[in-house]
């Protein structure tokens, strides 16, 4: 059976940039969702344009390493600098989250304000996915699946991308792309033994090539005939409101805008016999 995939815009509500190019990739190209950064300055914008495109799945996108919090508890200000912003990177949040139970505490705290934030604007998130995929820390996913049951979501990302999309045919990858797959791909695998009840997908593609995500990633992804349930990350994005200090990709997010919405695309991946789909349209039991 061909494969059914969902091709997600990570950064939802980044800024008007990303938002414009997430309502144009979905109406006019192959995306079908999009997780939004609720504690970003263009979210409100990002829940006004996701209630007017009723087809396109609305996910989540968890952030604790840019902006500021949604929470005004004092117990998240551990991981806050001067400024009221986060802090942390993704690997000194890992290690503080495995050390520190105040960490961990002030994690669940901010991380539930912006799941009811979400909630509140009147969008129900298909899934829960993460900036920079800090939901996969062993010492962290199990938070992400205690607020899943809490309220509801029955769907966690799992950002398992094969060694093998690295090599072949596949479009030249850096090295330092490599290793940030191969970390990535050893925490999903981390997190299935610990439990897979929120893990609906069989594969993920677009970590290697972030940035890279063009005619002939396409291509490549109809030739290999993938089967199961299938996520292609995409970041698509307008330079309006990117600011190169806070993002590492600029211009290539117009580069994957641009082939999300190119007709070879849509009719490579409909030659391949692809099923087009949201988290929202797979079965939902968590059982």
């Amino acid at each position: 059976m061909k494969a059914k995939i969902i091709i997600n815009a990570d950064d939802f509500g980044l800024c008007t940039g990303v938002n414009r190019a997430v309502a144009e990739a979905h109406t006019n190209g192959v995306l079908t969702s999009a997780t939004l950064m609720a504690n970003m300055p263009a979210a409100p914008e990002a829940v006004k344009i996701a209630k007017e495109l009723p087809d396109l799945g609305v996910g989540l996108h968890l952030n604790l390493l840019d902006g500021k919090p949604l929470s005004s508890n004092k117990k998240v200000k551990v991981m806050l600098n001067s400024d009221g912003r986060f802090k942390y990177s993704a690997m000194k949040l890992a290690v503080k989250s495995m050390l520190s139970y105040k960490i961990k505490e002030a994690i669940e705290i901010e991380l539930t304000e912006q799941i009811q934030w979400i909630l509140s604007n009147g969008i129900r998130p298909t899934h829960f996915d993460s900036h920079k995929h800090f939901h996969c820390f062993a010492s962290i996913y199990p938070i992400i699946c205690r607020l899943a049951k809490k309220f509801g979501i029955s769907m966690i990302r799992w950002p398992f991308e094969p060694a093998s999309i690295c090599s072949a045919d596949w479009p030249e990858t850096a090295a330092k792309d490599r290793r940030r797959a191969f970390i990535v791909r050893t925490m999903a695998k981390l997190n299935q033994h610990q439990t897979g009840r929120y893990i609906k997908t069989n594969l993920f593609l677009g970590l290697a090539h972030t940035g890279r995500i063009d005619e002939k990633f396409w291509a490549e992804v109809a030739r290999t005939q993938l089967a199961g349930v299938v996520e292609i990350m995409t970041h698509p994005g307008y330079t309006d409101g990117l600011k190169a200090d806070e993002t590492r990709l600029l211009q290539q997010r117009r580069t994957e805008l641009k082939w999300l919405c190119n007709e070879k695309t849509k009719k490579c991946l409909s030659d391949a016999g692809y099923k087009l789909i949201h988290y929202g349209q797979l079965p939902k039991d968590t059982e």
